[in-house]
């Protein structure tokens, strides 16, 4: 397997939104598909986060504004599609580009071969070599666990939001949700209609302190997004969860409660783990100075704060494609 994914010119690491642009924009600069450039990904063959969001779940974006450049998403453009529609589309659009990524290929780490053009990309399939490697594994890809995880003990279950599907997956009995971001505001409305429903949140939303590691780009007091509002009467409010005691959990203001249940909407990190650990400060967007040939596309970390965007995504990628047909 590693060895037909050495010498192209490109291995785009992540076969989602922003992997398909940066597929995109690298086709619209002459580069081919399986010739040029390959996609690799870590989920087992065509298995798009997208496809595993609960059920309900709607995108925030209308389906105009949810697209990879250049390929409309079909049907009615004022609607609001579902995890499963956005999978199916970035399918569509895999097939449309002449891509065939490599599924159950998770990268590793990169290295750059002494002082030359040539990069090494560790894969769980093997060694390969490249000149160029971008890494699109997504800012929200790896679920966030709060560390008083270990120690919560509850007759029901603990889910991760990314693991919730439906409200028959919960038990009867009192849930509650950690986490007053969009995932825990939706999944708490859901359930208050066959549950006894109560969302932890903090008072106030956090300042945005998203520092690029490998860029110029320094940003000045950061507005973050307005905090979605719960509008179901039967969700009870509660402030954020400070301590747990194995079937007790303990909040902020002193109160506490048992929970039968407890789903943890608190988030994710990036999938960015297999990048090198750290990058001197100063450098042009999206390009690892230590690792000529190291790009990355959709992480605000190494990028603008809207990079996570499917239009933020798009702008990294046009960049980064640029970047690669110019070096030598």
């Amino acid at each position: 397997m590693a060895r037909s994914l050495s010498h192209r010119r490109v291995i785009i690491v992540g076969a989602g939104h922003s992997g398909l642009a940066t597929a995109t924009a690298l086709r619209s600069s002459g580069l081919e598909p399986q010739k040029d450039f390959v996609i690799i990904d870590s989920a087992p063959p065509g298995q798009r986060s997208w496809a595993t969001r609960w059920h309900s779940m709607k995108l925030r974006s209308a389906a105009r504004h949810s697209v990879v450049r250049g390929f409309p998403f079909p049907g009615d453009g004022d609607r609001h599609p579902s995890g499963g529609e956005m999978s199916d589309y970035l399918s569509s659009v895999e097939k449309a580009l002449g891509v065939k990524t490599v599924w159950g290929t998770r990268a590793l780490g990169v290295t750059r071969l002494g002082d030359g053009s040539t990069l090494h990309l560790s894969t769980s399939a093997g060694e390969v070599q490249t000149r160029n490697v971008v890494c699109a594994t997504g800012a929200a890809a790896v679920p966030r666990i709060p560390g008083w995880r270990r120690e919560l003990a509850v007759p029901g279950v603990v889910l991760h939001s990314s693991q919730y599907l439906y409200p028959a997956q919960i038990p009867p009995g009192r849930v509650l949700i950690v986490g007053g971001g969009y995932s825990g505001v939706e999944i708490a409305e859901e359930l208050a209609s066959s549950h006894d429903v109560t969302l932890a949140t903090r008072a106030a939303p956090p300042r945005v302190s998203e520092r690029s590691v490998w860029s110029r780009l320094r940003l000045k007091d950061p507005k973050p997004e307005a905090r979605p509002r719960v509008d179901s009467p039967d969700v009870t409010h509660a402030t954020a969860v400070t301590d747990v005691h194995g079937d007790t959990v303990i909040f902020a203001d002193g109160a506490s409660m048992k929970p039968h249940s407890v789903i943890l909407a608190t988030g994710y990190r990036p999938a960015d783990a297999w990048l090198p650990d750290s990058e001197p400060p100063g450098q042009p967007l999206h390009v690892s100075a230590r690792i000529p040939g190291l790009f990355s596309v959709g992480m605000p970390r190494y990028s603008r704060a809207d990079a996570d965007t499917l239009a933020g995504a798009g702008r990294d990628a046009a960049t980064v494609a640029r970047l690669i047909v110019g070096r030598p």
